[in-house]
C-alpha cells in the first residue's frame, strides 16, 4: 500500500522562491500566489492543480492513480 504524501514544496517559475505547503485532500488548488514576487500561479496545460505543475509532489488524487478532483 502506497503512502500518500500531503506536503509539497512549490517553486515559483518567475522568481524561484520555494515554500513547503500542505496540500488539500478534498479539493484542487487552482491558484497559488507566490509570497515573494506575488505572481499568481495557475496549473500548466494538462495538469489539474498548482501542486501537479509546480510542486515536488503531485496532489493526493493523482498519487492514488486517479484523475485530480474527478
Amino acid at each position: 500500500m502506497k503512502t500518500i504524501e500531503l506536503v509539497s514544496k512549490i517553486t515559483c517559475p518567475v522568481c524561484g522562491h520555494s515554500k513547503t505547503e500542505e496540500m488539500p485532500t478534498n479539493a484542487c488548488q487552482w491558484y497559488y500566489e507566490c509570497e515573494s514576487c506575488k505572481t499568481l500561479l495557475r496549473p500548466l496545460k494538462g495538469d489539474c492543480c498548482v501542486f501537479c505543475s509546480y510542486g515536488t509532489v503531485k496532489c493526493p488524487p493523482v498519487q492514488e492513480g486517479n484523475k485530480c478532483c474527478g
